[in-house]
């Protein structure tokens, strides 16, 4: 057998090298790879929306696009998550308020935002039958309660909770039923207690009604009685790449079809 030397004299000091080269590149293309990770979307979105936006979300993955994963909780709550680094890429909120607080901070992208949908507040009552009334300032809705509560979401923050304070306190019902309300963190935790019966009314959006069968709506309250209800929705300031693809098709007709299923009103930009 030739030394190595000898081997090397023979083809050439350059050959050899482009022999180890070509072996080396093989090496490489042949090396394992590891699967790129999916991308992926993180959406914090205000309770009343679950039922028509799980359905969404359903239409849009099935459809072949990226994931999406929906957080839902009272809009309050979801905001200051996101102040505090929480990793969301859409915010949708029920309250202009919430929304605005975050692009005061620059937690949102501004060009981004829309006022997605619009809403009604209503009053609903325990069982599909119901009898029905007229809310207006001579409702006498603390001797429909008697010793029992009033289901509403957390009055001071939560959008539902604070639309429906504002509404009683302008329609002059407030101070009678103040000691008998009983708050819960979102609205539909506060629609939960109505289905149940451990409450015989509570306060909560038309479209939280249509989705809870156990629950009759009594009656709506004037528009007049509070701030119109809107759903302002925007990527927020750390957005992945994607994430813009979902707000788009929130906008789109599939996404309007199933919110206006719920009940929801679709604003557009």
């Amino acid at each position: 057998m030739r030394p190595l030397s000898d081997v090397t004299s023979f083809f050439g000091r350059k050959t050899l090298t482009s022999v180890f080269a070509a072996a080396l590149a093989v090496a490489i293309n042949f090396a394992p790879v590891a699967p790129a990770q999916a991308a992926e979307t993180t959406v914090f979105a205000a309770a009343s929306l679950k039922t028509a936006l799980d359905d969404i979300v359903t239409a849009y993955q099935g459809a072949g696009a990226d994931k999406v994963t929906v957080s839902y909780g009272g809009s309050s709550a979801l905001a200051k998550q996101i102040e505090q680094g929480a990793p969301a890429d859409i915010f949708i909120s029920a309250s202009t308020d919430w929304m605005d607080k975050l692009a005061k901070a620059k937690l949102i992208k501004e060009d981004s935002r829309v006022d997605l949908l619009g809403n009604t507040l209503v009053l609903v009552a325990h069982g599909t039958d119901a009898p029905k009334f007229e809310i207006t300032g001579k409702l006498d809705l603390a001797a429909l309660l008697g010793n029992n509560r009033l289901a509403m979401a957390l009055v001071d923050s939560v959008p539902a909770g604070v639309y429906g304070k504002a509404a009683l306190t302008s329609l002059g019902l407030w101070p009678s039923v103040e000691a008998t309300v009983a708050q819960s963190d979102n609205v539909r935790a506060a629609l939960a207690l109505v289905a149940t019966g451990e409450a015989p009314f509570g306060i909560v959006y038309a479209t939280d009604a249509v989705a809870e069968k156990n629950v009759s709506v009594v009656g709506t309250f004037p528009a007049g009685s509070h701030d119109p209800v809107v759903y302002p929705a925007a990527l927020t300031a750390e957005a992945r790449d994607g994430a813009a693809a979902f707000l788009a098709y929130l906008q789109g007709e599939a996404a309007r079809s199933a919110f206006e299923r719920q009940g929801f009103k679709v604003l557009g930009k």
